[in-house]
């Protein structure tokens, strides 16, 4: 049966697709180019608030599910993996090595969670999971922030790419090394999901 939390992390999987839209396509909206990043402000604002909320409310309500234990992360993973890949063209253009990176991570430990969860091993989140979310969020905020001074003629181009890359590389950077996290600490359950 469908809880509330479930609710909201379906909403965060129907709305993340605007981003990439409303990015290159604002003038189908009716919006202009001025107005662009301040929309894909708010439409991250409200991904990350419902991936916030649906957590909270699923563990106030004693609604935590295996449903939800797949979907949350899942949604989180197209998220953020999204929002990368649509940084990866137009005004950000990062190196396209930064957000396979990110995608690459996520696959990665997906087929593990599944892997072991077919095996009947629960891999248990680790801290370093939940920071990496924090840094991508964080960055993918910074980054939208940039645009702003850029259309307004505050900010070259050039530094825009670099800052960018700098804090996108860095989330990266740290996303691969909470895998090798996730990976060694889960390190028995995962070999006794391989070998059996």
């Amino acid at each position: 049966m469908m809880s509330i939390a479930h609710y909201f992390t379906f909403f965060r999987i129907v709305i993340i697709p605007l981003f990439p839209l409303i990015y290159f396509k604002y003038a189908w909206f009716g919006l202009t180019e001025m107005w662009m990043p301040y929309v894909l402000l708010l439409i991250l604002a409200v991904c990350e608030f419902t991936d916030i909320f649906d957590g909270f409310i699923a563990r106030k309500k004693d609604q935590v599910t295996d449903l939800g234990k797949v979907l949350d992360p899942m949604a989180d993973s197209i998220m953020r993996v999204t929002v990368f890949f649509t940084f990866s063209q137009g005004i950000i253009s990062l190196p396209l090595v930064v957000p396979f990176a990110f995608m690459y991570r996520e696959f990665f430990i997906t087929t593990l969670r599944t892997l072991c969860a077919m095996k009947g091993f629960a891999l248990a989140a680790r801290k370093s999971g939940k920071i990496k979310a924090v840094i991508q969020a964080v960055v993918s905020f910074i980054i939208l922030l940039l645009i702003i001074p850029y259309m307004n003629g505050f900010l070259e181009i050039e530094t825009l790419h670099r800052v960018s890359l700098v804090l996108a590389g860095f989330a990266a950077t740290y996303s691969i090394l909470s895998a090798f996290d996730y990976i060694y600490s889960n390190r028995d359950y995962i070999k006794k999901a391989v070998d059996s």
